[in-house]
């Protein structure tokens, strides 16, 4: 599943990265990461680790994961996560790439989300598309804040 969305704020490039550089700002505004928390770095890593949480609801149908993410790229206006579990085991990739760059009148942001799993369908996409949709005010209420 690859997902790209974007956003345009009325605010620097630079507020708005500050939202997106950090996984622990995440569930200020995106409701699917109800918890985010640092974790301990491995040697390999090459940057910081978060152990995040996803959840996702279709009616009364609810499911969670849990990820380990470590911060890959890091460098003014671009940040990547990628899923990088230390538990000996092979995992479904996870990738998550924000942008942020000037526009007129403000700034845009662009992020792509991959996941290379077998759990994807017509459902989880449509849930994903929702949570996209919900998030825009959200962090566009943070960023203005």
């Amino acid at each position: 599943m690859d997902v790209t969305a974007d956003l345009v704020a009325p605010c620097t490039p630079d507020e708005l990265f500050r939202w997106v550089d950090d996984l622990g700002r995440y569930p200020q505004w995106l409701e699917i990461v109800p918890r985010v928390r640092p974790v301990d770095p491995h040697p390999d890593d090459p940057g910081p680790a978060w152990s995040v949480d996803l959840r996702g609801r279709l009616g009364p149908f609810a499911r969670s994961k849990r990820l380990r993410m470590v911060r890959t790229v890091h460098e003014p206006g671009r940040v990547r996560f990628e899923r990088a579990e230390r538990d000996g085991r092979r995992h479904a990739p996870w990738v998550l790439t924000a942008e942020v760059g000037p526009t007129e009148g403000g700034s845009r942001l662009e992020v792509h989300l991959h996941y290379g799993g077998s759990l994807v369908g017509p459902l989880i996409e449509r849930l994903l598309s929702d949570e996209i949709e919900r998030s825009r005010p959200r962090l566009l209420a943070l960023v203005g804040a």
